[in-house]
């Protein structure tokens, strides 16, 4: 599964939910695109307090505290 990663640089959730990111990839085929919000003036407006966001064909799939098992569950959905 590809999915969009909304970040923006010093966000400490962003980080957690990057790691988060990686360690998935050892049980579930996730990769993703990084865009930094500050970048872009509508996803800036769009996900200011929303960060971190995982986007996937422009639907929100989680945000916020991102953990293992919500990213877990993002494969649970698929099948």
């Amino acid at each position: 599964m590809h999915v969009k990663f909304y970040t923006k640089p010093g966000c400490s959730l962003c980080d957690e939910a990057e790691q988060m990111m990686h360690l998935i990839q050892e049980d579930y085929p996730l990769t993703w695109t990084t865009v930094n919000i500050e970048e872009d003036d509508a996803k800036h407006e769009q996900y200011v307090f929303m960060i971190p966001v995982i986007e996937k064909d422009h639907e929100v799939l989680c945000s916020g505290r991102i953990g293992y098992a919500d990213l877990a569950l993002l494969f649970d959905s698929e099948v």
